[in-house]
Order: structure tokens, then C-alpha cells, then sequence
């Protein structure tokens, strides 16, 4: 495909192809009233709908420009990342399925780029009450330190009812503010709890920081038996990771246990976001938003979190390399942990596959010297 670049700009200014997120042969030529770049979102009309859909690249000419339909760009811009867009043209030939399915994997929560719902909130407002009941104390006393909270959130951590706190915002005693739809993720932080490592765990984890600071591609086995601590030693990249600014992506098809949830936080100060289909659909557009904006800083999620629109992913980790949980066996077929590894070539970054009894394909790599091997062999 040629770069839009090339495209001439009689033909390109207001000409693009679009991919709509269907199982269809691919995208189809739009007039488009904004940038005609790779990875913008537009809302495309399709048939009698409207659909989130993507410019993709040139326009393919075939049809007159006063026969096509116009697609708008979202407001305000909105881009999926080129690596991204190549990683869905890759597994789409990879795996002999329509670009437009594989697609949707990365649109499946197309709410995320609606309008920002704002919550309504309130602080502490001058007209303080004289005369106060035991409950209002309280309420006032939790707002006395200016910050902001949710009329559910001052009714629970001052023990009253929530019409205790519209009765205090009625007197004035309370201002009604807006906070925007969604509380940011905490940001971990790389040296919140130092952890003890063995000799094995040690080299294995400087290695691992190592190629995180290189910024380039390159596979890594972690090889270890059960008990060796390999959690522990990949999050030695995460923190380099997070030290660089970057995102990290880790795959966990086991069930996202809390076990492995608190581990993180005790290391790193806090939970990572999660992704999985056990999410309320509010929780994934938390996410995903977050992804996209960079907030998100670890992302630990299913084979689907493959998708996601990263901003600046520097890490991917596949916890539990041969489980056979990770291929997709419907719609679009794939091995996440293959396109992991697609993934993070595409993105320009390492990827560390991590088993006590690792697949044979992953054997074979590391044997062959195609994936370097880190070893704790207790």
C-alpha cells in the first residue's frame, strides 16, 4: 500500500479509503472532510447506519467522487496508532480473515470515543450553618479539607444518607462542582517495594531492563520451574518500563486471580488496569480510554487486550506462554501468544514469554537462538 504521502492532492484532499470494523473484503473509497491520514477515526455511513470506522489509506479510484458517500472525522481528532494499523493488516493475511473482523477487536467498545459524561460532585461551600446535627458535623467535617466527592461517596464515608447531603447543598453549605466521567488510574510506581532476588532472578531481571532500554524488538523465554519467582523477575521490566515512560502489556489468560492482582500492588504501590470480558461495560471504557491516552500505564488483561490502542507501548509480557487458553477459536482464529509476539515487533518492543513448561514452538525458538533464554532452575 502506498504511503498517503504519495497520494496527489486533487486526489487525495477530500478522498480516502475507510475501514468499516465488518467481516467485509476490505475498505471502501469515502469523500472525507478533514485529514486524510492513516488510523484517523470518522464516522462512515454504512447502508442505513452510521458506524466508527477508520481511514486507511489511499483512495482506490474505482468509484466517481460524486457517487461516494461522505465520512466525518471525529471530533476532536482520534487516531489508532500505525503500528497498530499494521498489526491488523497482519493478522487479517495471517490468518485469511477480512481486515474489517479484525478490526473490530480493536473498535469493540466503540462508546469510548462518545462524549465524556461529567459527574456531578460537590465541596464545601461558605454558607456554613450555625446549628448543625450530628450528621451534618460529619459531612462537614469530612469536606473540611476542599476536596471534591460524589453525593454516594460523602453519604458512605460520613455514615448519613444521601439526603443529608442535598440538604446541606440546599443551604449553601455545599457547591456543586463537576468532575470529569471517570477517576484516572493510579500510576504505579517502579520503586514503591523493593523484592529480594536470587542470583538466577537478578541476572534474568538486568537482562530483561536491559532490552526494555534498548527501545527495539527482541523475544526473551523466561524459563523457570514452579516457585522460582518469575513473576517477580518479569516485573523487574515492568519497572524499567514505567522508569522510561512507557506502556506495558501483560497477557494472563488464567483467571485474573486478586492473588496475582495484590502482588502487583505490593510491588509497585498500586493495581494495574484490568481488561477482560468480566468488566462492566463502563469499566472497559474506563480502560480503554486510558489505554489510548497513555494513563493506563499496565494494562493485565485477556487475549483480547492484544487490540487495544496503546500510545506508547514499550513491554508485552505472555504470562503462561503454553496455555492453550489463548487461542481464539472463533471469528477471527489466532494464538495470541503468536501475535503477541507480532505485536511487539511492530511496536519496536520486547516481549518476554514466561512458562515453567514452556509450548514446543517456544522451545524450538529459544533452542534455535531466535528468542533469547533466561533460565531459574529453582
Amino acid at each position: 500500500m502506498a504511503p498517503l504521502s504519495a497520494m496527489s492532492t486533487t486526489n487525495s484532499a477530500s478522498r480516502a479509503s475507510v475501514l468499516v470494523p465488518l467481516p467485509l473484503r476490505g475498505p471502501y473509497d469515502y469523500l472525507i472532510s478533514g485529514p486524510v491520514e492513516r488510523g484517523c477515526l470518522v464516522r462512515a455511513p454504512f447502508g442505513k447506519r452510521e458506524l466508527l470506522a477508520v481511514q486507511w489509506g489511499p483512495a482506490s479510484g474505482e468509484i466517481a467522487a460524486e457517487k461516494l458517500r461522505e465520512a466525518k472525522v471525529l471530533e476532536p481528532n482520534k487516531y489508532l496508532s500505525t503500528a497498530l494499523c499494521d498489526f491488523i493488516d497482519w493478522v487479517a493475511q495471517y490468518t485469511l480473515s477480512p481486515p474489517g473482523a479484525v478490526l473490530a477487536q480493536a473498535l469493540r467498545i466503540s462508546s469510548a470515543f462518545d462524549a465524556e459524561a461529567p459527574r456531578q460532585a460537590f465541596r464545601v461551600g461558605t454558607d456554613i450553618p450555625q446549628r448543625r446535627s450530628a450528621a451534618r458535623e460529619r459531612v462537614l467535617a469530612l469536606m473540611s479539607d476542599s476536596l471534591a466527592r460524589t453525593n454516594s461517596e460523602i453519604a458512605r464515608d460520613a455514615c448519613v444518607s444521601t439526603s443529608v447531603v442535598k440538604a446541606l447543598a440546599q443551604a449553601g453549605a455545599l457547591e456543586r462542582v463537576l468532575l470529569p466521567e471517570f477517576v484516572p488510574f493510579a500510576e504505579p510506581n517502579p520503586v514503591f517495594e523493593k523484592v529480594v532476588l536470587s542470583r538466577d532472578q537478578t541476572a534474568a531481571g538486568e537482562h530483561f531492563r536491559s532490552a526494555v532500554k534498548t527501545h527495539k524488538f527482541s523475544a526473551h523465554l523466561l524459563d523457570g520451574v514452579t516457585g522460582s519467582g518469575k513473576t517477580e523477575t518479569y516485573f523487574e521490566a515492568v519497572a524499567e518500563a514505567l522508569s522510561q515512560n512507557r506502556q506495558t502489556l501483560i497477557l494472563l489468560e488464567i483467571a485474573l486471580t486478586v492473588q496475582f492482582l495484590d502482588r502487583f500492588a505490593a510491588r509497585f504501590g498500586c493495581r494495574p488496569a484490568e481488561w477482560h470480558s468480566d468488566m462492566t461495560e463502563r469499566g472497559r471504557r474506563h480502560t480503554y480510554r486510558a489505554v489510548m491516552s497513555g494513563e493506563a500505564r499496565v494494562v493485565v488483561g485477556a487475549r483480547s487486550a492484544l487490540f487495544l490502542p496503546f500510545e506508547s507501548l514499550g513491554l508485552v509480557i505472555v504470562d503462561e506462554e503454553h496455555d492453550h487458553a489463548y487461542k481464539q477459536e472463533e471469528g477471527v482464529i489466532y494464538n495470541a501468544r503468536d501475535m503477541a509476539v507480532v505485536r511487539a515487533r511492530l511496536e519496536n518492543c520486547p516481549i518476554i514469554l514466561s512458562s515453567a513448561t514452556p509450548s514446543l514452538e517456544t522451545y524450538l525458538n529459544a533452542k534455535s537462538d531466535r528468542y533469547e533464554w533466561a533460565k531459574l532452575p529453582s
